[in-house]
């Protein structure tokens, strides 16, 4: 599919994130105005609510997008998912009849605050990738073999939702409980071996019901969109904690996304398959689609101060294992509810070459070699002032899906009640 033209000429520009062809959902507000649903559109973010409200908009006998977040159009199910994109791309596209009555409705993003675009109902964080899950295990025990269910079932754990932010929203540095390898006792205090995790996010659109096992097509169908998401880890506090059962207080202090959802409509010409099984899957876990998508991504750093960013990372998602269907699929294969808003990770991506991988663990390898900065400044792990964005796009025939950045600067850690 070629660009699709719209009447907000900045849409047409082939490098521009949010061109007729992605129409990414979010919350916005302005100095005028409360949290609002909104749709991008080039440089520009359409007032849905206000366009339901005068009547632009009509997707059921009630309204839907009154509230400010995007959770009760997702819960309608894909009719209206579609019903809606359809009537967005006319109601925006070149010749629109109904350009004179948008055009009010229209702000601009630089004018514009944006907001979490949805209510996280639960959120799980999967270890999907390969690479990763090598270069980690040959940190940390010496072997890059993986654990022998790794290639059988996507290993997940259940984090926090009330840890997931919006981007932009700064990110304190976690106290917790580390150790290290001579002491014989624990000690307390900000982590010193701050991380970010690149993964993508898929957002749950429609439900399952509890007890109710799905099929990896169905999975795949409830899916309503993806959004870049940084999974901020505390390496030394994660280590000391994480056995037997797995990330708690290392994984639970903040969760970034990115704040417009892709949906998975707009990214459908991107479909790429999951790599060659090295172990074959049970019958569960097929599906009759591609799982993955083409979207490059790349990971900036910039220290406080500096003039310019370092991109630090460069990767694609089709480099995971397991697809966001397979993930959903397994979650619920034994009668666990699945609900809209939920927010699933993909797991850190990482490719086969050192400018690949998506955590500082892997590309300072624990620390032990550090990299360096544009600035000249060498890093092992993130330091109080740092920013850190991931950048997400599919390139198209002319024009390009983007998800907005993420972005989260690291502030210190707050003084324990205690020690004040």
């Amino acid at each position: 599919m070629p660009l699709l033209k719209s009447w907000v000429s900045s849409a047409n520009d082939a490098a521009h994130p949010f061109p007729l062809n992605n129409l990414p959902y979010g919350v916005f507000s302005t100095a005028d105005s409360d949290p609002r649903c909104g749709v991008a559109i080039g440089d520009m973010i359409l007032d849905c609510q206000a366009a339901e409200e005068a009547g632009l908009l009509q997707l059921a006998d009630y309204p839907l997008l009154e509230m400010p977040f995007w959770n009760e159009m997702m819960e309608e199910g894909p009719a209206v998912w579609a019903a809606l994109r359809a009537r967005l791309t006319a109601l925006l596209a070149e010749g629109s009849a109904e350009q004179a009555k948008l055009e009010p409705l229209l702000t601009a993003q630089a004018e514009a605050e944006l907001h979490m675009p949805m209510a996280v109902a639960e959120y799980t964080d999967f270890y999907a990738g390969m690479q990763h899950a090598k270069n980690m295990g040959a940190i940390l025990r010496g072997s890059p073999d993986l654990p022998a269910n790794w290639l059988h079932i996507p290993i997940g754990y259940n984090g926090r939702a009330s840890s997931v932010v919006v981007s932009g929203t700064p990110i304190h540095r976690p106290n917790g409980q580390t150790k290290a390898p001579d002491a014989e006792m624990p000690s307390f205090g900000p982590s010193k071996r701050l991380d970010i995790e690149l993964e993508m996010g898929a957002i749950v659109g429609t439900g399952s019901e509890f007890g109710q096992p799905i099929t990896v097509d169905e999975a795949d169908a409830m899916i309503f969109g993806y959004v870049l998401l940084n999974d901020w880890s505390a390496r030394d506090i994660q280590g000391w904690e994480y056995q037997p059962l797995g990330p708690f207080q290392g994984k639970a202090f903040g969760t970034s996304i990115s704040p417009w959802i892709v949906t998975a409509a707009a990214l459908e010409s991107f479909r790429a398959p999951t790599p060659a099984r090295e172990k074959e899957l049970l019958p569960y876990l097929e599906g009759s689609k591609d799982g993955l998508y083409d979207i490059e991504l790349e990971v900036l750093m910039q220290p406080e101060g500096a003039a310019t960013a370092t991109a630090i990372s460069k990767t694609n998602y089709n480099r995971m294992y397991f697809s966001a269907a397979e993930q959903l699929c397994h979650h619920a294969i034994g009668g666990c509810e699945m609900n809209t808003g939920d927010l699933l990770g993909s797991g850190t991506i990482s490719g086969a070459e050192r400018s690949e991988y998506g955590s500082l663990m892997e590309l300072s390898w624990a620390g032990r070699e550090p990299f360096t900065l544009e600035t000249g400044e060498s890093r092992g792990f993130i330091e109080d002032g740092d920013t850190l964005t991931l950048r997400g796009n599919a390139r198209g025939d002319g024009f390009t899906i983007g998800f907005g950045d993420c972005t989260g600067k690291i502030l210190p850690a707050k003084v324990w009640p205690a020690a004040k």
